[in-house]
């Protein structure tokens, strides 16, 4: 795998922490359960490690950017299954158009110049 394909998959498995890290922030109320607080600490810091490997090769602003867009996304959907929270038409409309910047800065990226 080359190294632009690997820091793309390096910034799915860092959003996979964050929707973990968002849930679990969540469920610990006010890191009042431990287990949920252990998940999101954890979660955080899995998040954090795999972000700081993609931008090696991404420009910061678009790893990043792609991180939370799909953290965000991740978060509404898991949100709504887990916790019962409500999803409105106009809330998913404006997480299509999450999405779609998602999916814009995916197909205009570069590899960032070599440090």
């Amino acid at each position: 795998m080359d190294n632009h394909k690997r820091a793309w998959t390096y910034v799915l498995i860092a959003a996979v922490f964050e929707v973990v890290f968002a849930l679990g922030t969540n469920g610990s109320e006010g890191f009042t359960h431990l287990g949920w607080s252990i998940t999101t600490v954890l979660a955080a810091a899995g998040g954090i490690f795999f972000l700081s490997l993609a931008v090696k090769t991404l420009d910061v602003g678009v790893g990043y950017t792609v991180w939370t867009g799909i953290g965000s996304v991740g978060t509404v959907v898991f949100g709504t299954i887990v916790f019962h929270e409500s999803l409105s038409p106009l809330k998913v409309a404006c997480f299509v158009l999450i999405i779609g910047g998602v999916v814009g800065l995916k197909l205009t990226s570069r590899t960032a110049p070599a440090r």
